[in-house]
């Protein structure tokens, strides 16, 4: 256990990082995430202040859909990353948005959104539903196939990125099927009391079905969502990173007329990016956080925002951001670790090509 975001969070169980992360990769890996954050916008204006305030686009979504999306300053840099489920009106003039965001942003994130919502004169409502609300992702090759034998309708029939509700062990489930580490499965959310309850129910069941389901901590998952090529805020996305440089011009709708940052992105592209984010297979050391980036001839050409041993791939890998004339695949570099140049080349990220992307 160790203290995140304001929690004692479980870095791993017994079973081992290095374990739970291959568990996750082979059948059912449990992770107990209730640490993030919950909101939901409501009200007449909904749909057009969430389409402002958040990058990507939203106005497109159907009811339970569920998108990745970057909250961003006016500067183009990133105070976090969320996800917003579109969920069904419960008038036609009102729009609901249900947004997931990141444990240590949440106070700063509903501030945020709230300030905003002054200037829709009443006609948005933002609520921090987060403490009542337990979050619990399940995620691997087997865990729609557990979720199945569980809930009240077939989990199967959600498509990806899509949500919708069910119930599981007499507790009523919004259900995403989204997640952070490269496998299927999804996220749950439920009313905090029915936690222990719902999560010894997906122990005892795995057991019956001969379904392997153990529960993940931080370090493994840490170690799926890097393969994945998913950031984590404060190594590759932060409020001193912009979205382009962080390679997340996709998650930026440029076609909408305007969005919070927009401008400062597109004065970036015209003017070129300093920097960009790039994945650096490493030999002969293992690379961290904050480590130099070097050419060949030792110029320093960047820094590590991140890097581990990717139990998947087996090999030692970080991601860093460089000078764009060094962030080819194929380009070789080094890595200055305890003061010596270690080989490293830039490779294709993610280094696991996650499951809906096969």
């Amino acid at each position: 256990m160790a203290p995140f975001a304001g929690y004692d969070m479980p870095i791993s169980y017994p079973t081992g990082a290095v374990e739970e992360h291959n568990i996750c990769r082979r059948s059912v890996g449990l992770f107990d995430i209730d640490h993030m954050g919950q909101l939901i916008v409501s009200g007449p204006d909904a749909d057009a202040f969430v389409s402002h305030t958040v990058s990507g686009a939203v106005l497109d979504m159907k009811d339970w859909d569920a998108r990745y999306s970057l909250l961003l300053d006016e500067k183009g840099l990133v105070r976090d990353d969320l996800f917003v489920y579109r969920l069904p009106r419960v008038n036609a003039a009102e729009g609901r948005w249900w947004i997931v965001v990141n444990a240590s942003n949440l106070e700063a994130d509903f501030a945020w959104f709230k300030a905003r919502a002054v200037e829709w004169k009443g006609k948005v409502k933002v609520e921090d539903v987060s403490a009542e609300t337990y979050m619990i992702a399940v995620q691997g090759p087997r865990a729609i196939e557990l979720l199945d034998s569980m809930a009240d309708r077939k989990v199967s029939a959600f498509p990806r990125f899509t949500s919708g509700e069910f119930v599981i062990e007499g507790t009523k489930v919004l259900f995403g099927r989204t997640g952070y580490t490269g496998e299927d499965g999804g996220e749950l959310f439920f009313p905090a009391e029915k936690a222990l309850a719902v999560w010894e129910a997906f122990i005892k069941t795995g057991e019956k079905k001969g379904i392997e389901t153990k529960a993940i901590g931080l370090a493994a998952r840490d170690s799926l969502r890097f393969e994945a090529g998913m950031p984590l805020h404060g190594h590759e996305i932060s409020p001193s990173i912009n979205a382009l440089e962080a390679g997340f011009k996709w998650a930026c709708d440029f076609s909408k007329a305007d969005f919070i940052g927009k401008k400062a992105l597109e004065a970036i592209a015209a003017a070129g990016l300093p920097r960009k984010l790039v994945g650096i297979e490493m030999t002969g050391g293992v690379p961290r956080e904050g480590y130099e980036v070097q050419a060949p001839d030792g110029r320093k050409i960047g820094l590590c925002v991140a890097g581990m041993f990717c139990p998947t791939t087996k090999k030692y890998a970080a991601n860093a951001f460089v000078t764009p004339e060094f962030a080819k695949v194929g380009t070789d570099v080094a890595i200055v670790a305890h003061g010596k140049p270690k080989p490293g080349l830039v490779v294709k990220r993610p280094l696991y090509v996650p499951a809906y992307r096969r």
